[in-house]
């Protein structure tokens, strides 16, 4: 694995983990707006579940790189639905939020 592709997969781990461990604490900056988007509150323990353990995979994926690559695809796919589920609750300033945590992941699988 290159120097690039190392970095950015770390990167993809510590933005994804960062962004689970934020749902699970009940940071408001982070559920203010999943009540916007009308998320129930019910889901916010398995959507920061997920996240943690897409960061997992990507950092397994050093061990085991199909791991990685799957990682990397859910969280894209998270991060899509993410997404999706902010164009339908029309906060279209806060597209640009999960499309900078869907970055690192899509490069990690440009770069493997």
């Amino acid at each position: 694995m290159s120097t690039t592709a190392t970095v950015v997969t770390l990167v993809a781990a510590l933005m994804a983990g960062f962004s689970g461990v934020s749902v699970l604490r009940g940071a408001k900056f982070v559920t203010e707006p999943l009540v916007e988007y009308g998320v129930p509150k019910g889901m916010w323990a398995f959507l920061g579940t997920v996240k943690i353990a897409g960061a997992l995979g990507l950092l397994a994926g050093f061990a085991v790189p199909a791991l990685g690559v799957a990682a990397a695809v859910g969280l894209v796919l998270y991060f899509t639905g993410a997404v999706i589920t902010v164009l339908r609750a029309r906060s279209y300033a806060h597209v640009a939020f999960p499309l900078i945590y869907a970055a690192p992941a899509a490069a990690v699988l440009a770069l493997v």
